[in-house]
């Protein structure tokens, strides 16, 4: 499988987090073209505010619990939003060696920030970023999340507001 095929599955997360009524982000952990781990936005469903149980942290919880796992250096985590900050930091702490991701955050994105002024734990990580991969497929899903009115998370933000004039 490629890039497209496992954004595919984390577009499947996405989805489903959709009809759940949720955010809708998706995550896949992948390794030697396995995957191990995935995860979709939870906590957002009827107003709800829940900033830590993103797809990112859900998929790198699961991790915890594989055995044998992969070095962390051959993980590709597939998004379907670019990570957070914290996501993007809880990535470089365990050492994972690729993010793929569809869409890009513009109001809290993390994973184009300049690192060089960053503590060595976070500076010195080695970490592959490739963006936009399937990015129309994962706008779609933004666009239909935030231009249903019973979808208050994230109402009238940058990133609404960026993702409907599109």
């Amino acid at each position: 499988m490629d890039d497209r095929s496992f954004m595919e599955l984390a577009l499947s997360q996405a989805q489903a987090a959709l009809e759940a009524g949720e955010f809708p982000v998706g995550c896949v952990a992948v390794a030697g073209g396995r995957v191990l781990a995935t995860g979709s936005r939870t906590g957002t469903a009827g107003g709800g505010r829940n900033e830590t149980d993103h797809a990112e942290m859900l998929a790198l919880r699961q991790l915890e619990h594989i055995d044998p796992i992969a070095p962390p250096s051959e993980i590709a985590f597939y998004c379907t939003l670019e990570p957070c900050l914290m996501c993007f930091g809880g990535i470089l702490i365990r050492g994972i060696g690729r993010i793929v991701y569809a869409y890009e955050d513009i109001m809290g994105g993390g994973a184009q920030c300049d690192r060089s002024q960053l503590a060595p734990l976070y500076r010195d990580r080695t970490l592959e970023i490739v963006s936009g991969v399937l990015r129309a497929q994962s706008l779609t899903l933004f666009k239909l999340f935030f231009q249903n009115p019973e979808n208050r998370y994230w109402h009238d933000s940058l990133l609404a507001r960026y993702t409907l004039a599109q």
